[in-house]
């Protein structure tokens, strides 16, 4: 069984995700990697020379090929669940971990990133991460079977959290 880490930018994926896979032993898959391989190029190059629904696009070519892995940690996109047929893929072979935090929280944590790709509509990084977290809030809550809150949390308790739940889940299975 694989374990899918989903939300925002910032939220911790790859941290945790890192933490998770040396902690259980297993790879870490970053799908953000795989698709700038795919595309040979970054994912703002991607999206400044074709568009967010290419870079889309591509990630759903690639998320079957990506659930079909075993017993890996998978730090998926953010928007990965802005595809119904992402999140049905994923699903097949593992437990979607929602990684929730504010949006003070996901700001503090990304800075000011040079390599994020631009705004639309001017809008301020701030009013774009706002606006983004809410329109993806309730997907993140439906795709999700585990959700941890990592306001004030160390990725090391945020891991361990992960990892309770699915001993859990072992136990009750």
């Amino acid at each position: 069984m694989n374990i899918v880490l989903i939300g925002m930018r910032g939220s911790g994926k790859t941290t945790v995700g890192s933490i998770l896979a040396r902690k259980l032993g297993r790879e870490l898959v970053e799908m953000d990697e795989l698709i700038a391989q795919m595309a040979g190029m970054s994912i703002p190059e991607i999206v400044v020379k074709h568009s967010w629904a290419k870079f889309r696009d591509i990630e759903a070519e690639l998320t079957p090929a990506i659930s079909r892995r075993n017993n890996a940690i998978i730090s998926a996109g953010g928007g990965v669940v802005t595809r119904e047929n992402n999140i049905k893929e994923l699903k097949k072979s593992g437990v979607l971990v929602w990684l929730n935090a504010s949006v003070n929280s996901l700001l503090e944590r990304i800075g000011q990133d040079p390599g994020r790709p631009p705004f639309v509509n001017g809008r301020s990084q701030r009013d774009d991460m706002a606006l983004t977290l809410a329109e993806r809030e309730p997907l993140y809550q439906q795709a999700a079977d585990f959700i941890v809150d990592t306001e004030h949390k160390t990725p090391e308790a945020v891991a361990e959290e992960i990892i309770g739940f699915l001993q859990e889940e072992a136990t009750d299975g």
